[in-house]
């Protein structure tokens, strides 16, 4: 029996300027890993570690076809679809993660599963 959920979700920096669509198995992680700058350029390069709206599923396959989708919105959609769940923009990672910015604890026991899962790509 599959037990996992997966997310699809999208980040945004302070400002709310810029948008990142992806998808995780383990958003409260994901959400440490972006804000250490583990695993995604555009998210360290933009501080968009922020999020701001997510999706939860039974599938990986729906998940995965669910960012594409929002991946192919113009930004003017992007927007309504976060505001219409979440009208000001409140940054949800509190929610998930139980505090924020993560704890060095968090941040340490996300390092190690990202160093046991990507060996030679931990930096």
């Amino acid at each position: 029996m599959n037990d996992r959920i997966f997310n699809t979700y999208i980040l945004t920096n302070w400002r709310k300027t810029v948008l990142y669509t992806g998808v995780t198995n383990n958003l409260p992680a994901r959400l440490i890993e972006h804000y250490i700058g583990l695993g995604s350029k555009f998210t360290s390069q933009y501080f968009a570690y922020n999020l701001v709206w997510h999706e939860s599923t039974k599938y990986i396959l729906n998940a995965i076809a669910r960012e594409n989708e929002i991946k192919h919105l113009s930004r003017e959609d992007k927007i309504k679809l976060i505001t219409s769940c979440n009208p000001n923009w409140k940054f949800l990672n509190l929610e998930l993660v139980g505090n924020w910015p993560p704890s060095p604890a968090q941040i340490d026991e996300v390092k190690e599963r990202w160093k046991k899962d990507n060996g030679a790509g931990f930096r």
